[in-house]
């Protein structure tokens, strides 16, 4: 069996989250900063292997209307950059409203602006990646 990774892309930071090998549960991973696209490569083909990924799930910003934007062109450019990278799957994900999700999160727990932006990124591929695991509860990677 393998993990899910959930990828909140960025053009400065990439919030990551996993699932458990059962893939119940998602949980908060890392905010990766990107580098240069052989360091970023690297990190990411050590990451899959040690962490056991089998899929990658890239969240996918639109509209409110369900349109895609610029962003969503971005984060599918990075998806099959991530997929060629790595030779995995990845499949795309409506993240509508997950970092705002995510920051009042963060704000009811009472943290600062800057323990907020220490987490906001991975804190918001959890909330994507376990909407994504809810979306496909009987599908086994």
């Amino acid at each position: 069996m393998s993990r899910i990774a959930g990828i909140d892309y960025g053009t400065v930071r990439v919030g990551i989250a996993v699932t458990d090998i059962d893939h119940m549960f998602a949980s908060p991973y890392e905010n990766y900063t990107r580098r240069s696209s052989e360091q970023d490569a690297e990190f990411f083909r050590q990451f899959a292997k040690d962490e056991r990924i089998g899929l990658f799930v890239v969240g996918l910003p639109l509209h409110t209307d369900g349109n895609e934007s610029q962003k969503s062109d971005e984060a599918r450019q990075y998806g099959r950059w991530l997929e060629e990278t790595t030779e995995l799957p990845v499949e795309f994900f409506d993240e509508r409203f997950t970092t705002v999700e995510a920051e009042q999160v963060l704000i009811d727990a009472g943290l600062t602006s800057k323990q907020r932006k220490a987490r906001l990124d991975k804190l918001a591929a959890q909330i994507m990646l376990s909407a994504y695991l809810e979306a496909h509860t009987n599908r086994q990677v």
